[in-house]
């Protein structure tokens, strides 16, 4: 242990002269760069000065020598000038009148000093005398202490608002000189005799806080702020943390020692282990780091969010877009589910009847979408009012707009949907993403409803370039298929035109009848064949579905399924007569369309039905397959869409025209699919009967009229 003493007093003389040398250098600081109208400038300077003499002594003659006790003494005597000074400067000198008795008191208080000094002096240097002089001194440096620090909490606590700037800094060196006065003298009263190495910091503490009133002094001083970034709070929290848990297992380890024998060491082996496995069941929980995270924002910040941290986790979320990675509806919902800490979410967006349906889900596989995800009621409330919808509100029975009755019964089941966060761009909803609840419980606050809407904002506006981007590039493509199907109608004009003049010539230069007699039929069913090529591409164009009729949809169905016999097994589940207004031929390509697609999306020996309903004023057909299904991402951004399509070789148009050309119609094409389980199409067009009964009231209301 002799390494130890020879060092602790060398480490002593540095800290004393550290201390000095740190208080004449904020002396020379305030003189030369402070400002010069603050109040407390001359009362700073003193203290400096008295603090830079007392340390220079303290390190020449020893902390206890006389000369330095009456230099702490003046640096005392500084500090409360300084606090009198703040006091004045605030205008409470005359509205504050007990100030001036706690002023005088603490100064003849600490001027107490000279008269234990002499005291001591005049009464020899016996042990007695010397120990009772020492404990009289701690005491007068407790009890200014102790005042000290009451005059700096009614300052502060009553300080205005224009003067908490210049108090802050101020009043932070004060207070860390005088807290520590108070404990290292209650230390040294309690245990007799004053603690060598606390008694040595505090002249290096003296300088430091010399420093604080330096950099206060400066005109830039009041605005500078310690600001750590949430990164080195929480590290700096995690670090806290294993020290305690460290220095809790050595204090139990130590203690347990005491009991001696075999009993203590099995103590102290139970105890390890038991700690070890304490920590490694706690310290990898994410709930515990979430709820670590969560207290510490909380109470270490003003705000529970670091937004730069937040914006560059967002862009980068949001353009890290790769050929096999995320698509960017999913990265949509990762970078909103990001900032709440929400470990899923899913996006819904608006149908062309602006019911939402499920687009895309992160990280949320188990939580059952039905295909009409919300009804046009909530979509309107949640674009009109931009409403960040906290679903433990609506669950509690909490109604701002009336969304209540319209948030739908699988959400509000789900005990882990949290939120829904409207997506609007230009006043228009693009989209809702329902975040999934963290893993440490919160409610959403004033703080949450801001930054989603904000990002919610933004969100939506990518989505809509998007979208923008695919439309442009449709009508381009579309634009060249237009071009190409031009030129072949042309052609095929020309070549119906040759084949019938063909045709007309050979009736009348044909010298054997059985030879003309074959290439008669054989040019006209040419022609005739060429000529329903021609029409069914004229069908592209408009008026495809112009020429409009009753339809009865079992007579249609049963001449599908027979068309497809040979091939699959289609059944007519229903038989019950059924009749709609529409375009028969029309009607008939869109259902061989989805008809073909189901026959091809099911296995071989799985049959196809087709089912007839009448529902309301519209009657449907229903085509039902039990093949490998679709996601709901591809229904939603790739079926309907032209040129995409699943199929090897497919040209991506079928479901888009049988889709257009139930529109032109009046009707709708509906669908609802689960991966591996089926599809089931649903065309709906308006009963003949219903249209009639509504023609005749107009009539009967135009002849009222007349």
């Amino acid at each position: 242990m002799i390494w130890p003493e020879a060092v602790l007093p060398l480490a002593g003389l540095f800290a004393w002269i550290a201390g000095a040398v740190l208080s004449a250098g904020a002396l020379l600081w305030i003189w030369h760069h402070g400002e010069r109208a603050r109040p407390d400038r001359f009362g700073l300077m003193a203290a400096s000065s008295a603090s830079a003499v007392w340390c220079a002594l303290a390190a020449a003659l020893g902390p206890d020598h006389g000369a330095a006790v009456i230099a702490a003494m003046m640096r005392n005597l500084a500090l409360i000038a300084t606090i009198f000074s703040l006091f004045a400067a605030d205008g409470r000198s005359n509205s504050l009148k007990p100030v001036r008795p706690v002023i005088v008191a603490l100064v003849m208080v600490q001027l107490m000093q000279l008269v234990v000094l002499w005291i001591g002096a005049s009464l020899g240097s016996s042990a007695e005398v010397g120990q009772a002089a020492f404990e009289a001194r701690v005491l007068i440096d407790m009890l200014v202490a102790i005042g000290a620090l009451m005059l700096l909490h009614n300052l502060y606590a009553g300080a205005a608002a224009v003067m908490r700037p210049v108090l802050r800094w101020t009043g932070m060196a004060l207070t860390g000189i005088f807290a520590y006065d108070l404990n290292l003298h209650t230390l040294a009263y309690l245990g007799g005799a004053m603690p060598p190495v606390l008694s040595d910091v505090r002249g290096l503490l003296a300088g430091a806080m010399a420093v604080i009133f330096a950099l206060g002094m400066n005109a830039a001083g009041p605005r500078v702020q310690f600001s750590p970034s949430r990164t080195v709070t929480f590290r700096t929290l995690s670090l806290l943390l294993i020290g305690g848990y460290l220095g809790g297992m050595v204090l139990i380890a130590k203690s347990l020692a005491l009991l001696g024998g075999d009993v203590a060491r099995a103590s102290q082996a139970v105890f390890v282990v038991a700690a070890i496995l304490a920590a490694g069941l706690a310290l990898p929980s994410p709930r515990l780091r979430g709820w670590l995270r969560v207290t510490a924002t909380k109470h270490l910040f003003q705000h529970r969010y670091d937004y730069r941290q937040e914006w560059l986790r967002f862009t980068r979320t949001i353009g890290r877009g790769t050929a096999g990675g995320a698509s960017l509806e999913e990265r949509v919902v990762k970078a909103l589910a990001d900032i709440t800490e929400s470990p899923a979410g899913l996006l819904l967006m608006p149908n062309e009847q602006a019911q939402l349906e499920l687009t895309a889900r992160w990280n949320w596989p188990t939580i059952a979408v039905p295909a009409v995800a919300g009804e046009f009621a909530l979509s309107g409330l949640l674009e009109q009012h931009n409403l960040v919808l906290a679903l433990d509100e609506a669950r509690a029975g909490t109604d701002h707009h009336g969304e209540g009755l319209h948030v739908p019964h699988w959400l509000m089941e789900a005990e882990d949907a949290w939120a829904l966060v409207p997506l609007i761009h230009f006043d228009r909803l693009v989209g809702v993403i329902v975040l999934a609840r963290p893993r440490t419980a919160r409610q959403l606050d004033w703080e949450d409803f801001d930054l989603l809407r904000v990002a919610g904002q933004q969100l939506a506006s990518y989505l809509s370039e998007q979208a923008g981007q695919q439309a442009l590039m449709d009508a381009s493509r579309f634009d060249e298929f237009n071009r190409r199907m031009a030129f072949v109608m042309h052609d095929i004009k020309n070549l119906v035109s040759q084949l019938s003049l063909l045709a007309a010539n050979a009736e009348k230069h044909a010298d054997n009848p059985a030879f003309r007699a074959d290439m008669l039929v054989t040019l006209r069913n040419s022609a005739d064949k060429l000529s329903a090529l021609l029409a069914r591409l004229g069908r592209y164009g408009a008026g495809q579905a112009s020429a409009s009729g009753e339809i009865e949809l079992v007579a249609l169905a049963r001449g599908i399924a027979a068309r497809f016999g040979g091939v699959r097994k289609v059944h007519l589940t229903r038989d019950e007569p059924v009749r709609v207004i529409g375009n028969r031929e029309a009607l008939e390509q869109a259902l061989i369309h989805l008809v073909q697609n189901a026959v091809d999306a099911s296995h071989d020996a799985s049959p196809v039905f087709l089912d007839v309903t009448a529902e309301g004023v519209t009657g449907s057909i229903e085509v039902v397959d039990a093949g490998h299904g679709m996601s709901p991402e591809f229904v939603r951004t790739g079926l309907f869409k032209p040129f995409v399509s699943s199929k090897p070789g497919g040209f991506g148009i079928g479901a888009f025209e049988a889709r257009e050309l139930v529109k032109a119609m009046g009707g709708r094409v509906t669908v609802e699919s689960r991966e591996g389980i089926g599809t089931r199409f649903a065309v709906a067009l308006p009963l003949a009967e219903a249209v009639r009964l509504a023609g005749a009231s107009d009539d009967a209301a135009n002849q009222e009229a007349m």
